[in-house]
């Protein structure tokens, strides 16, 4: 726990003295989503149909854009050398970067994702289910996201093979958060896609950290 807690503050420590890449992705995210209504017009109808694909779609993108960066500055000045001799557990300082990343990156899209909704005309009954959607995937998508960043760490354009070895796996967390915001605006019950997405994120938790860490050792070798 020593361990966890001293990358998870170090991490976020980090992140906040420089600022620019937690700022860019929720920008990214807001400026994307808001493109939407210029495209496929301002009727409110066709708007609210739509809201919340473009929400998750676009928090998909966002996520996706910090995670080449997750374990690259410490493979760049050797702190992940001294992290993989170091007594403590790779899957501990896994789960701690992740962490880390999800409070920098996701966590910030799900508290801006009612103004997006409000611009983008989504029913109020489906806030709730979209916003715990979110709150279950983008973990998720950390964590997958977080064994492509191992794979491909030290690859040249390692941003473009991140992104063609982890958007097909994001598919079905896509698919159900969408889904339970949809059911929930029909009047179903979300319940059913909320549980498929925490029994997703209880999956991930269990294998990304080990396949990250074993991808990290082989990197660092």
């Amino acid at each position: 726990m020593n361990a966890f807690r001293a990358i998870l503050v170090r991490d976020l420590r980090l992140a906040l003295r420089q600022g620019g890449d937690a700022a860019a992705v929720v920008l990214f995210f807001v400026l994307a989503a808001s493109l939407f209504p210029f495209g496929v017009g301002p009727e409110p109808n066709l708007l609210a149909r739509v809201a919340a694909g473009v929400i998750w779609v676009t928090a998909l993108l966002a996520v996706m854009l910090g995670l080449d960066r997750l374990f690259l500055a410490d493979h760049e000045d050797g702190s992940l050398e001294g992290m993989v001799a170091s007594p403590a557990p790779m899957l501990v300082i896994v789960l701690a970067k992740c962490l880390a990343q999800w409070l920098l990156s996701g966590l910030p899209l799900v508290l801006a994702t009612p103004i997006l909704a409000i611009f983008l005309q989504l029913p109020a009954e489906g806030l709730p289910a979209l916003l715990g959607a979110l709150l279950l995937g983008t973990p998720t998508l950390v964590l997958v996201g977080a064994i492509g960043a191992a794979l491909v760490l030290g690859a040249r354009r390692g941003g473009v093979l991140l992104a063609l070895l982890v958007l097909p796996l994001t598919v079905p967390v896509l698919i159900f958060g969408v889904a339970a915001a949809d059911a929930a605006i029909a009047g179903l019950p979300a319940r059913p896609h909320l549980l498929v997405l925490g029994a997703m994120l209880l999956a991930a938790l269990a294998a990304a950290p080990f396949a990250a860490a074993a991808a990290l050792r082989q990197a660092v070798e």
